[in-house]
């Protein structure tokens, strides 16, 4: 099932620029060059060393990673893909796999302040940048590539993608939660699909859950680990001073929701094989079942 975007987006903050009624600064923005899909990877994992060079069935993480934006890249035309890292070791694995790079700096303190460094030493700005996190090897493309299509046609200057948990997966991710408890992000959402929140924390809490279990599904989106950004959107995140609930949380999206913007958010339909992030030994391990047991989503 194609992705869909969940309803156009309006906010004026005086923090950032002026939205239009459509919700975006400007349909094109800055930049001549290709749209570009960004992986940030780094080294100093805390939880996990060397994440993106550890190895699922056989290919490091990173390679699995470039693997989907390069589908992606090739499924929404015009566009390409820049491995942002800090590390020489991690550097040289992305060529060795023939994936462009570049260099930032080690104080960078997110992912999207990297994909904005690496956007702009891109030699062509690019006009709209999704950030595909560098743990997140089995998302499907088609996703990424949709994500890229509804930047261009400038509903919205900040998307990402969520999808309806149904109970068995959201049981499976209190279970998760239970040995790593900052593993997966929910979100709430507005009538017209607009983020009104990210957590941690599995949002909503839920009152008489015995009678919502009647129904398929549950209350609970999932987020997953993807975002995408028109050029000046990624400009002024940059230069605004992080929120005070982003560094609780440790979710840079709440920056902008801090600030006044508006998140369009993207539903989507996820396979069972879709993890919410590599973040620990456990998560590694789940990710070789997922492929004994479903296949490998992008074999070499």
């Amino acid at each position: 099932m194609r992705a869909g975007w969940s309803g156009l987006c309006t906010c004026t903050t005086s923090s950032g620029p002026a939205l239009s009624e459509s919700g975006s600064i400007s349909a094109e923005g800055p930049g001549t060059g290709p749209d570009l899909i960004v992986v940030p990877a780094r080294f100093g994992s805390s939880r996990l060393p060397g994440k993106p060079l550890l190895k699922i069935a056989g290919r490091t993480l990173l390679e699995r990673v470039v693997a989907v934006a390069q589908l992606a890249a090739k499924q929404a035309q015009n566009c390409s893909v820049l491995v942002a890292t800090d590390d020489p070791r991690i550097a040289d694995h992305a060529q060795t796999i023939g994936a462009d790079v570049a260099m930032t700096s080690s104080d960078l303190d997110s992912g999207t302040m990297r994909a904005f460094a690496a956007a702009q030493q891109h030699s062509c700005p690019p006009r709209r940048i999704i950030n595909l996190q560098g743990d997140a090897p089995f998302i499907p493309a088609t996703i990424v590539a949709d994500l890229m299509q509804t930047l261009r046609a400038g509903y919205a200057d900040v998307t990402t993608p969520v999808f309806c948990l149904d109970w068995a997966r959201l049981d499976r991710l209190r279970e998760h939660k239970r040995t790593a408890p900052f593993s997966g992000t929910t979100c709430v959402r507005d009538s017209h699909g607009r983020a009104l929140w990210f957590s941690k924390s599995i949002l909503p809490a839920m009152r008489n859950e015995h009678k919502l279990r009647t129904a398929p599904l549950s209350p609970v989106w999932q987020h997953l680990g993807l975002y995408g950004y028109t050029m000046p959107a990624l400009e002024w995140f940059a230069t605004a001073s992080p929120g005070h609930y982003e560094q609780l949380e440790g979710l840079e999206q709440l920056r902008f929701l801090e600030h006044g913007w508006a998140v369009a958010t993207v539903e989507v339909d996820v396979p069972a094989y879709v993890l919410s992030g590599i973040d620990t030994p456990e998560d590694l391990a789940k990710a070789e079942e997922a492929i004994t047991q479903f296949g490998d989503p992008y074999p070499a």
